[in-house]
Order: structure tokens, then C-alpha cells, then sequence
């Protein structure tokens, strides 16, 4: 006897625009061991695996690669206590003397990818997978299929020669959160530029010291210092906007924007940077990033943010705007690359290093005024640093 367990999406286990399946590491028939990683969810911040909830063999999958799914829906099935031999046939398979198999390992491709490429006779090698890993999804399918019915090399609509690259889910929630940020908040920037003599000095003088704590000591540290200053000075930039009041956050939970490459953008969370020092910021920043590029983040990671920093200039952008709000929050800070430039100190003109530092705002939730008042803020800590 066995006992068919569902697997579902737990409540609060991810945080995002759309929550989509990424990949099944299990195919139906598969023996699982308790907590087996089974499938990969998707969102636009963060990749979770789902565990299975118990040992047997993976009985059904309910819900498809690139479909989306809502917290609390029933992903799969598994048959707890069935040994490796009880296994349950696989739901609309064609017989395998329809098409020959694929020649890949069976582990490497779910059933609904299998499936798809007997249907149209495809082979492994002929696909580019883009999924993790480089493990080959539906749409890959889907794609090739489209891009052969048109030719080799399909021509878009003005006639040159194009070719397609299938959506990531990451990078379809990311649209999706993008465009509903800019739908909902009306989106005003103000511009100041900063002088970074003085964190450059200290900067110069402290490195090694953090290095010896084994924290890196970079400049979006004390970006959220400043930071932190500013939201002191203008507490409404800490803030969701609500149709009948403004919530005003207490802890202060800075997001810092990090790049992943082609693979999209993702905003770890800074927990309560209101009550940490310099060494503390630059600590917690070094462990969020790193595990953000080792794609180690947990969900937990990137939840709760309060106000969000884009430090573009790493990537050498002077001057980025408007750059779209993370929602529901009210503001986005955006930092440029640090140049020498010719300023005038003093009635004589020096070169000094410089930024150019942005301020997104919901114009709902802030004014031009408070906009001002915050980048002034920020730029005093920065420029007064000691």
C-alpha cells in the first residue's frame, strides 16, 4: 500500500511578481529520498528548490516548466514507501515506437520536454537549453520548432535576419514587475552630483583594516550610510504607498541591486541597516552579494526591502533615469560611476572625484521638496565623511 502525498507550494516560501515552475529534477517513476531537491521555483528575485515530502517514487507532475503557479497549489504527487520497482506509469506518453528517444540522459529532461521533442522528432544535440544548468526547458522546444517552420535563420518583420532567444522566467517577472511599477507609480528623478574626496581618503586609509576583519570595504557601503542618513532626514522615503494612508517603515531594509549578468538582476536585502556601523554594512553586504553571484540567495534574502540602491556606476553608467521603483516601495536611489572631473573649490578649479547621485520617486508618496532634502542629506554625509 502507498499513500499519494502532494507537493505543494508553501505559503511565504517565495517573494516575487509570479511565482513559475523552473525546472523538475524528477520525472514521473522516479525514486525520491525525504527532502530531495524535486523541482526549482522561479521568481524575479530568487530561484527556490522545493524538497520532496517524503521517500517513494514521483507519481505525478501537475504543474508544467514555465507554468505559473500560486502559493499553496498542488505542484505534484508522490507515492510515499513505493520501492524503485512499483513504478507508475507516466501520464500521455507516446509510445516509443512513434519517434525514436531523444538521445540524452533521461534525469536531464522532464516528461513534458520528452514529450515535446518526440512529437517533433528532435534530438538533444540539436537544442540550445536555457534553463539552469543549461538543462533544456519547453520553451527551448517550443522555439526551435517556430524558428524551423520559418527557416534556419527566420527574418522579423522589416526582413533582416533575426533570430530568437526564449525568455527566461526570471526575465519574463522582471518585465512584468517593471512594467506594473511604471503603470502604478508616477515616476519623478532628481539629479545632484557629490564629491568623493573625502570617503576616497578614508577609504584608502580603513581598506586594509576591514580586510583584516574579512569584510570588503567597497563604495556601496557607505552609499547605505549615507543612505540611512538620508532616510533619518526624510522618513517618508521608507514607505509603501496605501489608497487611504502612507505605512512608514520602521527598520530601515536596503535592497542593493546586483547584476547576474544575462541572467537578469536581483535585490538582496540589507536587514535594519539603521542599527549597524560601517564594518557591519560592509559585512552583511559581502555575504549578500556573494551568495547572489553563487545563486546561493535564500528566499528569505531578498524579502521585506524597504527602499532599494542601484549602484549602476560599477558597470561604468555615469547617469542612469529614471530607474524604475521596486514595488511597493516609494523610492530608488541611483549611484554613477565615480570619475575625476574639473570642479570649482574656492574660486579655483580642481579635478576631484565625482558622482553623479539620483533620486526615483513615487510622486503619490514624495514632492520635488523632500526629493531635494534627501539628496541633500546624502550628499552632506557623503561629502563631510570622517
Amino acid at each position: 500500500m502507498s499513500d499519494l502525498i502532494d507537493v505543494v507550494l508553501p505559503a511565504d516560501q517565495t517573494e516575487g511578481t509570479t511565482n513559475v515552475v523552473g525546472t523538475w529534477f524528477k520525472a514521473v517513476g522516479d525514486r525520491v529520498e525525504l527532502n530531495d531537491p524535486l523541482l526549482e521555483i522561479t521568481t524575479d528575485k530568487v530561484s527556490v528548490e522545493i524538497a520532496s515530502p517524503a521517500a517513494g517514487v514521483l507519481a505525478e507532475i501537475l504543474k508544467a516548466e514555465g507554468e505559473q503557479v500560486e502559493q499553496g497549489d498542488v505542484l505534484g504527487r508522490v507515492s510515499a514507501g513505493v520501492g524503485a520497482s512499483a513504478t507508475p506509469e507516466a501520464p500521455s506518453r507516446t509510445p516509443a515506437s512513434a519517434t525514436a528517444e531523444p538521445a540524452a540522459a533521461p534525469e536531464d529532461l522532464t516528461p513534458a520536454v520528452r514529450r515535446l521533442m518526440r512529437e517533433h522528432g528532435l534530438q538533444a544535440a540539436q537544442l540550445t537549453g536555457t534553463g539552469r544548468g543549461g538543462r533544456i526547458t519547453a520553451e527551448d522546444v517550443e522555439a526551435f520548432v517556430a524558428a524551423r517552420r520559418s527557416g534556419t535563420m527566420p527574418a522579423s518583420q522589416s526582413g533582416i535576419p533575426s533570430h530568437r532567444v526564449p525568455h527566461t522566467a526570471m526575465r519574463k517577472s522582471i518585465a512584468e514587475h517593471m512594467v506594473r511599477s511604471m503603470d502604478v507609480a508616477p515616476h519623478v528623478t532628481t539629479v545632484f552630483e557629490a564629491d568623493m574626496s573625502a570617503i576616497v581618503r578614508h577609504r584608502q586609509a580603513t581598506r586594509s583594516a576591514f580586510e583584516a576583519e574579512g569584510a570588503r570595504l567597497t563604495f556601496t557601503t557607505y552609499f547605505v550610510r549615507a543612505t540611512v542618513e538620508a532616510i533619518r532626514a526624510v522618513p517618508e522615503a521608507n514607505s509603501r504607498w496605501h489608497d487611504d494612508s502612507l505605512e512608514v517603515w520602521e527598520d530601515l531594509n536596503i535592497g542593493i541591486a546586483t547584476a547576474l549578468g544575462p541572467g537578469g538582476l536581483i535585490v538582496p536585502v540589507l536587514r535594519k541597516a539603521q542599527d549597524l556601523d560601517l564594518l557591519g554594512t560592509a559585512r552583511g553586504i559581502q555575504v549578500l552579494t556573494d551568495r547572489a553571484r553563487d545563486g546561493r540567495l535564500e528566499p528569505r534574502d531578498v524579502q521585506q526591502g524597504t527602499f532599494t540602491i542601484s549602484n549602476h556606476g560599477v558597470s561604468g553608467s555615469l547617469l542612469a533615469t529614471p530607474i524604475v521603483i521596486n514595488q511597493p516601495q516609494s523610492a530608488i536611489l541611483g549611484v554613477g560611476k565615480v570619475q575625476p572631473r574639473p570642479v570649482a573649490v574656492e574660486n579655483q578649479v580642481q579635478v576631484r572625484p565625482m558622482i553623479y547621485v539620483t533620486l526615483t520617486i513615487d510622486h503619490r508618496v514624495l514632492d520635488g521638496f523632500a526629493a531635494n532634502a534627501f539628496l541633500s542629506r546624502w550628499v552632506d554625509t557623503i561629502e563631510r565623511w570622517s
